[in-house]
């Protein structure tokens, strides 16, 4: 099971670095095939075609969230931590990520019946700010006025209307030093009582 998993993944990671590269529309899926070094048979396996794979977003940003999480918890403040969350993964979004695939996927999930693979309670992603959330009402850092679910929506809708921005203005900005700046803002009022010096 754990090597069909890194197959999988292997074709997902080889995919997404492809669509930084060239860009969605030019990647092909022998482009795709080619890099990740598997048969087509196995991509087929996985995936109905190119579209399908702009759905697995959600997959690299996990990856990621893994991959930054331990600077993040040297943080003391866990209010603090989540605004560094929200700067590194957003640096990371902008530097990485095309603007127009991020509107396509956005655009998709709103139509898409199943629903969105961006908002599974079960991704890394949910786990780790519920942790951090809960962390931080124990120690002071969150407010205590609001539930650990409520703030991690909140949370979230904080960060997808800086990245909604950010893709509206064909990301024009720099979308790591714009949430820096207001992520701080949209997020203030779940700051708790127990402010750093």
């Amino acid at each position: 099971m754990a090597e069909s998993k890194n197959l999988k993944e292997t074709i997902i990671e080889a995919a997404w670095d492809l669509f930084h590269e060239k860009g969605f529309e030019q990647t092909t899926i022998n482009d795709i095939i080619t890099r990740a070094g598997v048969a087509k048979g196995s991509f087929y396996y996985y995936f109905h075609g190119k579209d399908t794979l702009l759905d697995t977003l959600s997959s690299i940003l996990d990856k990621h969230y893994k991959l930054i999480e331990p600077d993040i918890m040297k943080i003391e403040n866990c209010f603090d931590r989540l605004i560094e969350m929200n700067y590194l993964m957003h640096c990371y979004i902008g530097e990485k990520i095309n603007y127009q695939l991020i509107a396509s996927l956005y655009a998709a999930q709103l139509t898409n019946e199943k629903g969105s693979s961006l908002l599974d309670q079960n991704r890394y992603y949910f786990q780790m700010l519920s942790r951090i959330i809960t962390e931080g009402q124990k120690k002071g850092d969150i407010t205590k006025k609001k539930s650990v679910a409520q703030l991690v929506h909140m949370y979230g809708v904080c960060e997808r209307a800086l990245v909604t921005d950010w893709c509206m203005n064909k990301g024009s900005y720099d979308l790591g030093e714009f949430s820096k700046e207001y992520m701080p803002l949209l997020f203030a009022k779940f700051r708790g009582e127990n402010k750093p010096e």
